[in-house]
């Protein structure tokens, strides 16, 4: 612990819609700050609808909004049937603004969404920049590819009010590796406040809290939230059925939103071959990642965090609709050498994946690979926001003052 500031409260907002992306890497940064800050105070505005089953440190709590799920074609419903979309989320509007009025932060971080899911947190940030609060986007370095991203963005004139609201925007991953607003017609005082913070770095206790972790070595499988990982847990199993030279040792984790009974499916599947073993999830897949010989993935941002941190040999199958971020990451990564790729279509060959497969332990570690592997994130966030607080802290003195 360096600093100690008194009181001082930091509200940070994922919208969870589609995976559990957005709140793991909330909650990384959650906790690097309080690490890092005695009397510091963070909550994170959640609509996953399994935020309260990760372990959270002291000073960092939840508020759960209602879930709404993304479906398959991009369009969203509430997760409780009976309930109307709108009035999800208006539900979620209220929440969110009542939360910001009650804990009054000094600063507000958003995830990935500038204006929230559908536009509900720009109404919040209007009054908290009214009041003074610090404001900052964090983006991935992967937003999604250029057209698909401008087409959703110009609709609701987002550049624009990025501009009009944000104080600081915060892309997590290094300037070499891939701009998130490449082919964007980006205004210059959004440009200005860009600011390359690099990969956010993961760790492992290494007390063995996970009781799923395999003894020996072992590949993990992993589809982070699962909601659309069926494919690849499928073509993993048909490469195994396929050759019987695939003998490595495979952890496959599906993930807590794929559905029931694709869970049954691959869980019957899995227990006839005698190398596999199939789990529903794990909150502690930084244990499982660094305690493993080898990753086979989608390549979600946090699993590429993992990947690089525990430096571990890494086979990509990303997803490639409705959405290319993970496509776009995969590709940058395997021309840097970080990292393996095989295009879903590839892997839906058993023969040509058993082979890929079979190479992979004996993959080059990403620590090998020519560039890409910065990963000062935290430290970097950490310092922002500490000298942030700072300013605050002294603008307050200078008030009393007066």
């Amino acid at each position: 612990m360096t600093r100690r500031f008194e009181h001082a409260r930091i509200l940070m907002y994922s919208h969870d819609t589609f995976g559990l992306g957005h709140l793991r890497r909330c909650r990384t940064i959650a906790h690097a700050l309080v690490e890092e800050y005695r009397g510091l105070n963070v909550l994170i505005v959640s609509g996953a609808t399994i935020a309260g089953a990760f372990d959270y440190r002291a000073r960092v709590d939840f508020v759960k909004i209602p879930s709404v799920i993304k479906l398959r074609n991009g369009e969203y419903t509430s997760m409780e049937r009976h309930i109307d979309l709108e009035e999800t989320l208006n539900m979620r509007r209220s929440i969110i603004r009542h939360t910001a009025e009650t804990f009054e932060p000094d600063i507000l971080i958003i995830d990935k969404e500038p204006m929230g899911l559908q536009g509900e947190v720009e109404e919040t940030l209007a009054y908290l920049k009214q009041r003074g609060t610090t404001l900052i986007l964090g983006l991935r370095e992967v937003m999604d590819a250029p057209r698909l991203l401008d087409a959703e963005w110009k609709r609701n004139d987002v550049l624009k009010k990025i501009d009009k609201f944000y104080d600081d925007i915060w892309v997590y991953g290094p300037p070499d590796f891939y701009d998130p607003l490449v082919g964007l017609d980006v205004p210059p005082g959004v440009r200005e406040k860009m600011n390359f913070v690099g990969f956010l770095q993961r760790s492992a206790l290494h007390e063995d809290r996970s009781t799923h972790r395999p003894s020996g070595d072992y590949i993990l499988v992993t589809t982070g939230g699962g909601g659309d990982g069926a494919d690849l847990v499928e073509d993993v199993l048909n490469a195994y059925q396929e050759d019987p030279e695939l003998t490595h040792k495979a952890l496959i984790v599906l993930g807590p939103y794929m559905p029931a009974k694709q869970r049954k499916k691959f869980a019957r599947k899995g227990a006839k071959i005698p190398y596999i073993e199939v789990i529903e999830f794990d909150t502690r897949m930084e244990e499982l990642i660094a305690s493993s010989k080898a990753v086979v993935a989608m390549g979600g941002y946090n699993t590429y965090c993992e990947i690089l941190s525990f430096d571990k040999p890494a086979l990509i199958v990303p997803r490639v609709m409705p959405r290319e971020e993970q496509l776009i990451r995969a590709t940058r990564a395997a021309e840097l050498g970080l990292v393996d790729m095989i295009l879903p279509e590839d892997a839906k060959d058993p023969k040509r994946f058993a082979e890929a497969l079979k190479a992979l332990p004996s993959r080059r570690a990403p620590s090998s690979g020519s560039a890409g592997l910065r990963l000062e994130g935290l430290t970097n966030i950490a310092r922002i926001v500490g000298d942030e607080l700072d300013r605050r802290a002294l603008a307050r003195s200078e008030a009393g003052k007066s």
